[in-house]
């Protein structure tokens, strides 16, 4: 585990238990009040959340989707071939990093953005090694285009960013607040699970990440935690260890 550096802000003495994070952001969470493409109210509503974990000397890696502009997968249903639907999802989430990268640095804090697909004019190229030490020195890193390759989600770019850059936790940050039985949309009893095991989500077909992501979380032991994003505060309940939203991990009690 990464040890939190000693916070530049301790508004209530507790520290972090989680040294090194990879906050995991779907494109709708840049929606906010718009039917497409970004609110920026709501990427600086992001940013703040963000920005006090940073000040508690959490080293932040966050991995954002393109949802909001554009799903490869949907783009390929109206007939674009499936592999250039799925670049045209890549670059979506650099519009979003871009975004999100200038909502953070407007609060005081240095980012770094890295990109899987080669655009040197706007960002480094992803380096496992260099993400680490900008991690090491305080900025925060934004890691944009998936993997670079088509037919792989932004799941599964944060569970392999989570293993090469030796994060302590994979955070997914939704618009729920954690993983249910059943979709509480659909089915008035559904219940909140507060813990599960890798297999749990497999086997039960639990669709809060595609199964490639948690395989490779369950192969690396890398923990995920899903929990709310709109909630104010959560993102900084959960780095403090606070038990919100569901954890993921191999020994999860599935309830």
């Amino acid at each position: 585990m990464v040890l939190a550096e000693e916070p530049d802000r301790a508004r209530d003495g507790r520290r972090p238990v989680f040294g090194r994070v990879i906050l995991k952001l779907g494109g709708e969470a840049l929606l906010g009040q718009a039917g497409y493409g970004i609110d920026y109210a709501a990427a600086q509503h992001i940013a703040e959340q963000i920005t006090h974990i940073v000040e508690r000397g959490v080293q932040v890696a966050i991995v954002v989707g393109g949802g909001n502009i554009v799903r490869g997968m949907e783009a390929s249903q109206h007939g674009i071939d499936r592999v250039t639907a799925d670049y045209m999802g890549m670059l979506a989430t650099v519009i979003n990093a871009l975004a999100l990268r200038d909502a953070i640095e407007h609060l005081g804090i240095e980012v770094r953005l890295q990109s899987a697909i080669a655009m040197s004019q706007v960002a480094e190229p992803f380096i496992p090694r260099r993400a680490i030490r900008h991690l090491e020195k305080g900025r925060l890193v934004i890691l944009a285009a998936g993997t670079g390759n088509p037919f792989f989600t932004t799941d599964t770019t944060a569970a392999l960013r989570a293993v090469e850059i030796g994060a302590d936790v994979l955070l997914k940050a939704t618009k729920v607040d954690g993983i249910y039985s059943a979709d509480p949309n659909k089915v008035s009893d559904a219940t909140r699970l507060s813990t599960l095991t890798y297999m749990d989500v497999l086997n039960r077909g639990l669709t809060i990440m595609d199964s490639t992501a948690v395989t490779l979380c369950m192969d690396n032991r890398m923990p995920i935690i899903v929990f709310d994003l709109f909630t104010d505060g959560n993102v900084e309940r959960v780095i403090l260890g606070d038990r919100i939203g569901t954890r993921v991990d191999g020994e999860g009690a599935g309830a």
